[in-house]
């Protein structure tokens, strides 16, 4: 597909935004009932769904649950079973972390260990920031033989482990359990290959552990996504966009910055991520703006909370329009229904206007009518092309 791309391309002044909203799609909580999509008021959002298209994404294939990478890889058009990211990559080069090519990056999270060493919280009550910023620079006194140790903080709960040596791979199962009452994984090897990145997050894991001890909250963690560098074509080479992308989690940023988008703004929140796209409109042709808290309220299992956050989403979707873009997409990158607490196989409702769309007959946006849109049940590696075409950047193919 990228090489067919690459063909057909035509440049033009047209703005492409594609608003993710993570983990948008959701469940009802008992059967028959309605979404948190379907229950939020979304005058906006309707009103672009009567005059736009819907569809119903699937993120990688039927059936398969994808974690954040893969979900956003797909939506910029990446072929997610071809290319593979792993979380601590992500991570990583999401707050500004120059990954070498002897380097494997692992996300971490802090979390409450009870007195047996059970986990009873795995985000240890989703401790802010500036409670766990310092906490990093504890960890990184860890001293590990033959490997240069570097621990970064993150957001929240959140931290960056780079272990860099040779003969490291990135290969090593998740220690995060996904469940409480239980203790936290051992690292093991996925391959041969990683033995040796398993047993130097073995000799981590025991020094952080004594590290945090004492700690009210942070007293245990737990690694995921060890990942080396991945290598991708970016989104000048491939669609001859000028991209930026408008995140104000560092995973988010990461991910982008792997494909050759550029990093605007600090913004925390969505009206600073509005602001900062209107500062930037002229200086480029594709915006990524990424909405985190449908996801986060999903997996925290609230309903009501997902509720109000898609209702400010739509709320300050007319700034977004304000700005007449060529073609405006709101989606998300899998679905997180509060029922189900996580992540789900679930297609996502998927939002395109254009000028030139050919419009269906739905009349809201919700997971019921974007399954019977006129874009259909569609991979999200399809959906640049469709934004491409529909921005007239899209040459004919063939005589």
């Amino acid at each position: 597909m990228h090489e067919l791309l690459r063909e057909l391309i035509v440049k033009n002044d047209s703005k492409i935004v594609m608003l993710v909203a993570d983990g948008l799609g959701g469940l009802p909580l008992s059967p028959g009932g309605q979404t948190e999509l379907e229950t939020a008021r979304t005058p906006n959002l309707d009103a672009l769904a009567r005059d736009g298209v819907l569809g119903a994404s699937i993120p990688v294939k039927p059936g398969i649950t994808p974690g954040s990478g893969p979900g956003h890889l797909g939506l910029f058009g990446y072929d997610p079973l071809q290319y593979v990211i792993g979380r601590g990559a992500l991570e990583a080069t999401g707050i500004g972390f120059e990954l070498g090519p002897n380097d494997v990056a692992v996300r971490g999270n802090y979390c409450t260990l009870d007195a047996d060493g059970n986990i009873s919280d795995r985000r240890a009550g989703r401790i802010p920031t500036e409670e766990s910023a310092p906490l990093a620079k504890t960890l990184a006194r860890v001293k590990i033989p033959g490997v240069e140790v570097f621990v970064e903080p993150v957001k929240e709960h959140r931290f960056v482990v780079v272990f860099r040596g040779p003969g490291l791979a990135g290969h090593v199962h998740d220690t995060d359990p996904q469940a409480t009452g239980v203790p936290p994984l051992a690292p093991v090897a996925a391959d041969p290959g990683s033995t040796k990145t398993a047993d130097v997050a073995r000799q981590f894991i025991e020094q952080a552990q004594r590290l945090l001890a004492n700690q009210p909250k942070a007293n245990g963690l737990t690694l995921r996504g060890f990942a080396a560098r991945p290598a991708l074509p970016t989104y000048e080479e491939v669609y001859g966009l000028r991209a930026a992308a408008i995140a104000v989690y560092p995973m988010y940023k990461g991910l982008a910055r792997l494909v050759g988008m550029q990093i605007v703004g600090q913004a925390q929140t969505l009206g600073e991520q509005i602001d900062v796209l209107a500062e930037n409109w002229a200086k480029f042709d594709f915006f990524f703006l990424h909405f985190k808290y449908t996801d986060s309220t999903g997996e925290d299992g609230n309903f009501d909370n997902k509720v109000r956050r898609i209702e400010e989403l739509d709320a300050a979707l007319p700034r977004v329009t304000a700005l007449k873009p060529t073609v405006l997409i709101v989606t998300g990158d899998h679905s997180t229904p509060s029922l189900l607490k996580s992540h789900s196989w679930h297609p996502v409702p998927t939002l395109l206007w254009s000028a030139c769309c050919r419009s269906d007959d739905c009349q809201t946006f919700s997971e019921r009518e974007s399954t019977r849109g006129g874009l259909g049940h569609f991979e999200a590696k399809y959906l640049m092309p469709l934004a491409l075409a529909n921005a007239g950047r899209l040459g004919k193919y063939g005589a």
